[in-house]
């Protein structure tokens, strides 16, 4: 039996426009003539066809690429599954050369990663880290526990996409969020069951929250309405500290966004940057601007993150659309008295300082690199390490962070979702990433198999070992696998489905397609939305060793 070949040329389809003068002859073609003059007079006839003012349409079968829009191949992502082009660099580490799938990134998170360098006191400024600082390091890095399982979860908790998680200070069963709508939620995930949902706080995206640090019953959101609330999370009375747009809308030259905040402990102010590259500051205590805004990064761009020092809260640093994460000093804190300028290939997603010594930086770029910086002390012109990893989103997601693990005193571990899907027993997965920052090796990589969203936003309990995750609209909690089987005596997992009534009315929510979109069930305008029943409630039972 004779090989088989592959076409290389592609099919044209030609459709001629029907005349009255003229008749079809393909059947005495057929029957008269070979394939050579069949070909000579389908010329003919297109050609006095052309004559006449009569083109012909003609429709080309060809392949379109997505990425580079040149034909003969079809790149970008088909399904979950990314296709790369062969006229662009890999998607991954941004380098030609090869493709995503053969990446060596993607198979050793480590390639290409120096591990970080033991340090020597060689100058007083080392000196004083050895001495003062690093002694709240513990030498000897403890063992991960990663949370690796999915304890219970809501789905469908909002009515449009996770953009913010934050835990309670003080009660360690308590998850806030906030999503693109605004709305701010508080649950209970000891309760599973219990819901409640302000949407009367701000008229779009909720970007930042952070608590009270003199009552851990009100929280401080940050919002794209450009406005800066003070919420009683017992009643939902919010009250507005600024407001950037008095007047309302005015033109996309004027609005103002919010989108970094933090707050300085020692000073008992709020800090909250805008979209524009000015910082404000908003006296805690009689809750009003205080000061003029300072412009912290280039004139016309996002300031995405601020994150005070946990130990030296007057150093404050600042990343944005510019390219730049900034440190700078607030005892003099003006344009232009920048400490430092940490330069990244594209935009910076987060900047956040380690959480127990305060010394290193992490970043996170648009150019699906993570950056670490061992010492604020020392050269900050380049980073000590660049770890690639798949976080390069669209616009219908919320950005990856990476962020620290509270609880690890070795200042190593760091969690971020994953933008690439994986193959898991033919499903297609977004794993959930664990990273070694001083080496750069994969911890682990947390999924589910019922979790087919990408999931952007996680946040790490500050004192317990449970992951809290946010996938499109709902919410995730993770434990690990050994505590969580001794822990569960009824050998149950709960996952409640609010708005699970929208297949029974014949409607189907068009966020299943789409993860920017609304949903039928919680349009809430002005409105405060408490519910304390589930719609549906599904009980999984995990398989008995």
């Amino acid at each position: 039996m004779a090989p088989q070949v592959r076409r290389t040329a592609f099919p044209k389809v030609l459709i001629e426009r029907d005349t009255d003068s003229e008749q079809s002859s393909s059947d005495d073609d057929e029957e008269e003539e070979e394939q050579e003059n069949e070909n000579e007079e389908k010329t003919e006839e297109f050609n006095d066809t052309k004559k006449k003012g009569k083109s012909p349409i003609t429709i080309s079968l060809k392949k379109v690429c997505k990425v580079c829009k040149k034909t003969g191949h079809e790149a970008g992502f088909k399904g979950a599954t990314y296709i790369d082009c062969p006229m662009k660099p890999c998607f991954l580490c941004k380098m030609p050369g090869h493709t995503t799938m053969t990446c060596p990134h993607r198979v050793a998170t480590e390639h290409g990663v120096v591990p970080a360098p033991h340090v020597n006191t060689q100058n007083p400024v080392e000196f004083v880290f050895e001495r003062q600082l690093k002694p709240r390091i513990t030498p000897i890095k403890p063992a991960y526990v990663i949370p690796d399982q999915v304890d219970c979860a809501v789905i469908r908790y909002h009515s449009r996409r996770v953009t913010c998680l934050e835990f309670h200070p003080t009660n360690n069963h308590i998850l806030l969020s906030g999503d693109k709508k605004g709305q701010l939620g508080i649950w209970d995930f000891a309760k599973v069951h219990e819901k409640t949902v302000y949407g009367n706080i701000h008229s779009c995206i909720l970007n930042n929250m952070r608590f009270s640090p003199s009552n851990d019953g009100m929280i401080y959101a940050a919002s794209s309405d450009g406005t800066v609330s003070c919420t009683d999370l017992e009643t939902g009375i919010s009250s507005t500290l600024m407001n950037l747009n008095p007047d309302g809308w005015q033109g996309p030259g004027s609005w103002r966004m919010l989108y970094g905040m933090d707050i300085n402990l020692e000073r008992g102010v709020v800090l909250v940057a805008d979209n524009f590259g000015f910082l404000y500051l908003v006296d805690s205590r009689s809750n009003s601007q205080t000061g003029k805004a300072i412009m912290i990064h280039k004139k016309g761009s996002k300031v995405v993150g601020l994150h005070c020092n946990p130990f030296q809260p007057d150093l404050l640093l600042s990343c944005g659309n510019d390219h730049f994460a900034r440190l700078w000093d607030m005892r003099r804190l003006e344009a232009g008295s920048v400490l430092a300028n940490l330069e990244h290939r594209r935009v910076v997603n987060s900047a956040y300082f380690s959480p127990f010594s305060g010394t290193k930086i992490l970043t996170t770029s648009q150019d699906n690199r993570l950056r670490i910086w061992d010492s604020i002390f020392r050269d900050l012109d380049s980073p000590s390490r660049e770890i690639v990893h798949s976080h390069d989103f669209n616009r219908h997601l919320t950005p990856f962070r990476a962020e620290w693990d509270p609880k690890d005193p070795s200042e190593s571990l760091a969690v971020i979702g994953r933008y690439i899907s994986e193959n898991y027993n033919g499903t297609a997965l977004h794993p959930i990433d664990f990273i070694d920052i001083n080496t750069g090796q994969l911890v682990a990589e947390v999924m589910d198999p019922n979790i087919t969203t990408i999931t952007p936003v996680n946040k790490l309990h500050p004192r317990d070992d449970i992951l809290a995750s946010g996938s499109s609209r709902s919410l995730f909690i993770w434990r690990p696998k050994e505590k969580f089987d001794v822990a569960e005596q009824s050998d149950t997992r709960k996952i409640i489905i609010f708005g699970g009534d929208e297949k029974k009315r014949g409607k189907r929510s068009k966020d299943d397609y789409d993860d920017d979109s609304d949903d039928d069930k919680f349009n809430v305008k002005g409105k405060n939305v408490k519910v304390k029943k589930p719609v549906k409630q599904m009980t999984h039972r995990k398989a008995k060793r």
